[in-house]
């Protein structure tokens, strides 16, 4: 694992540094306490302390993401998180030896918390090529994929509502996309000059696809929500909508929809009629908020 990476990362036990280490072929993270967490052969690494209360996302719900990313549909996401990247960390195209790693110093740490297949972490990443990564989320499906989504990635197992395996003021940017917010421990990671960039659903996204396929709704409520989920912890700089029409094939709506929530709560034999009653192409509403938010002093 990266190294670079590995540094900033704490033992979810104790909280004291990690480092790898190795016996034959099988490789760990390991602290001086001597708790230990497997390397997976997939490149990722469990850090929960204990067991997760959810699995996460299943492997056909990450295989379906991984399917419609790939196919570009989400590229203006990745794209407005690589620019407000590259502007707000200012970072040159190339590290500069000696320069403390602090978070923001010659490997600005990037972290994705609900990082999913790494796909906007990868393109963050491409954007500021001092940086390296680090893609945080508690499915394992996942994370098999984050691990190979770009060299620069280290991939974890963390339940972003426990304390993030990372050392205080370690993390120059933590990406947050259609994931939960932990507005505490976010802070707590984030060094002073550090930056989080949040990305959730408006009210029209998918609005397309909502009534005729009967999937979950936006919150009315979600921007209050998070509003008073981070308004303690964080200021927010900006916020900008960014929003694009897509036109699928019935086949590109079954793997919108097994890609996300509403892949729990549909009939797959329903849906299947329905997803035939809309006809080809189908018009689809992609509309993203994305805030920019400063840690509080």
């Amino acid at each position: 694992m990266d190294p670079r990476v590995v540094e900033r990362l704490r033992c979810p036990v104790c909280g004291e540094p990690l480092g790898e280490v190795s016996a034959g072929a099988a490789r760990a993270l390991r602290c001086p306490r001597r708790h230990s967490f497997d390397i997976a052969r997939q490149g990722y690494v469990n850090l929960l302390a204990g067991r997760a209360p959810h699995g996460g996302d299943s492997a056909e719900m990450i295989a379906a993401r991984a399917d419609f990313l790939a196919a570009g549909h989400y590229d203006l996401i990745s794209a407005a998180l690589a620019e407000a990247a590259t502007r707000v960390t200012g970072q040159a195209a190339t590290p500069h030896p000696g320069v403390p790693n602090d978070g923001v110093g010659a490997y600005p740490l990037v972290v994705d918390a609900g990082a999913g297949t790494g796909r906007h972490l990868a393109a963050v990443l491409a954007a500021v090529p001092a940086a390296v990564g680090l893609a945080l989320d508690v499915s394992k499906p996942a994370l098999r994929r984050a691990a190979r989504a770009h060299p620069r990635i280290t991939a974890a197992v963390a339940d972003t509502w426990q304390r993030l395996p990372l050392a205080d003021a370690s993390t120059a940017l933590l990406l947050n996309v259609f994931a939960p917010r932990n507005g505490a421990e976010f802070r707590r990671v984030l060094a002073p000059t550090g930056r989080l960039l949040v990305v959730t659903p408006v009210a029209d996204h998918l609005t397309e696809l909502v009534d005729a396929l009967d999937l979950l709704r936006v919150d009315p409520a979600k921007a209050d929500r998070i509003a008073a989920g981070l308004g303690g912890h964080f200021v927010e700089e900006s916020q900008t909508e960014h929003r694009q029409e897509l036109s699928l094939a019935g086949p590109e709506v079954a793997t919108l929809v097994g890609m996300g929530p509403s892949a729990w709560h549909t009939d797959p034999a329903g849906l299947a009629d329905r997803i035939a009653a809309l006809g080809e192409p189908v018009r689809v509403t992609v509309a993203v908020r994305l805030g920019v938010y400063r840690p509080r002093p």
